[in-house]
């Protein structure tokens, strides 16, 4: 398959999973779940493309959330494990949380003591856990993913739980990587195995959160089952992750059509996609995606800088090198667009959303979502 001449045929802005891309990482994924015996679910906050959880729910053990409306879309579309975590629960929506959702994470004592007798009196059983700070931060240059910096609000610390896990507390949760290695488990492990020893014999699970690259060409994936046999062998209890990248990491992207070219000093071209609108991420992170064809800065004969349609000033892609001369109406294609792009996207500006698009292995593309006046209008 021409996979440019595919996408180039796609009316833009439009984001294109590329279903071949998800069945291979989820294959991983199984493959991890399978060799160490962990449950392996989806961080529905990094991708929450639906229609394609019947194809994930094949795959893997089922999803997390961050809050109500998540937990609702896993319950609803994938009908699997239904785990959530949110750093305090609003109490017009807890007794729905309990309905849809099988494990509950809190994230203080204080939230337990709030709801913990609403789950003893649910009307189904309820397995809870506590979020720990293992204080051992592992990130390096993005301190806004860091929920083990100075001050975090997520977790509680060592000092704060003691050596015992409440009354009908069952599990044990942290979530501290970013798109990271096994190597950082391991040295996050280190540090919650020596604060948290005493608990983790107590407890019925662990969830050792999300960031873990899995399906990453790199990832150490034999340390990361050995890590995880170890875990389950030396404490008897059942091991989660909660990845959300490694599911859909590589496995989409966003088209985008030139709409005009300029000059200020160099060569610029305004794009029907935007960075503060499509690609939040891009300003957020930062960080400078991929696009087929293209080169970094000089590295080509032909540099422009991309923009966005809309007022922001700001609203900069990057620097890119062609081999020609941009020109109205030339399609750019934006890699490993599936994640973390259709969850954050907004209607600044009353910008259009893209498409929600799925490339089939066969070669067919299927308009799986697609949106209009309404949907900037209706939100208002």
């Amino acid at each position: 398959m021409d996979l440019t001449k595919a996408l180039s045929k796609v009316k833009t802005p439009a984001y294109v999973i590329d279903e071949g891309a998800l069945k291979r990482n989820l294959e991983i994924l199984r493959q991890v779940e399978r060799e160490s015996g962990c449950h392996i679910l989806l961080a529905q906050k990094c991708y929450s493309a639906y229609k394609t959880y019947p194809l994930i729910g094949k795959y893997i053990s089922g999803c997390t959330a961050s809050g109500l409306y998540e937990a609702r879309l896993g319950f609803e579309e994938m009908g699997k494990e239904n785990h959530i975590f949110s750093p305090a629960y609003l109490d017009e929506e807890f007794d729905e949380i309990l309905d849809i959702c099988d494990h509950i994470s809190f994230n203080s004592l204080s939230q337990w003591g709030k709801y913990k007798e609403r789950v003893r009196t649910a009307k189904k059983p309820v397995s809870c856990g506590i979020r720990i700070n293992p204080e051992r931060s592992t990130q390096e240059g993005h301190a806004i993913y860091d929920p083990c910096a100075p001050f975090s609000r997520l977790g509680i610390t060592r000092e704060q739980l003691g050596d015992s896990l409440p009354d009908g507390i069952e599990g044990v949760h942290f979530h501290t990587l970013c798109e990271q290695n096994a190597d950082a488990l391991v040295a996050t492990l280190e540090a919650v195995e020596q604060k948290f020893s005493k608990c983790l014999y107590q407890a019925k699970w662990l969830n050792m959160g999300g960031g873990h690259h899995i399906t990453r060409q790199d990832y150490d994936r034999e340390l990361l089952i050995s890590t995880i046999c170890r875990v389950k062998s030396k404490y008897n209890l059942e091991v989660y992750l909660e990845p959300g990248e490694a599911v859909a990491l590589n496995a989409g992207w966003l088209v985008s059509t030139v709409l005009e070219t300029g000059h200020n000093g160099m060569d610029i071209a305004i794009i029907d996609a935007s960075a503060a609108c499509h690609m939040p991420d891009v300003l957020e992170m930062p960080y400078r995606p991929e696009i087929i064809g293209s080169g970094k800065p000089g590295e080509k004969p032909f540099t422009f800088r991309l923009g966005g349609n809309t007022c922001l000033a700001g609203d900069i892609i990057g620097d890119y090198s062609f081999d020609k001369p941009l020109k109205s109406g030339d399609k750019l294609i934006f890699c490993d667009m599936a994640i973390y792009s259709m969850v954050k996207n907004n209607t600044f500006n009353g910008m259009r959303l893209p498409d929600i698009c799925l490339l089939h292995e066969s070669g067919g593309i299927e308009v799986l979502n697609s949106f209009g006046y309404e949907d900037f209008k209706e939100r208002l």
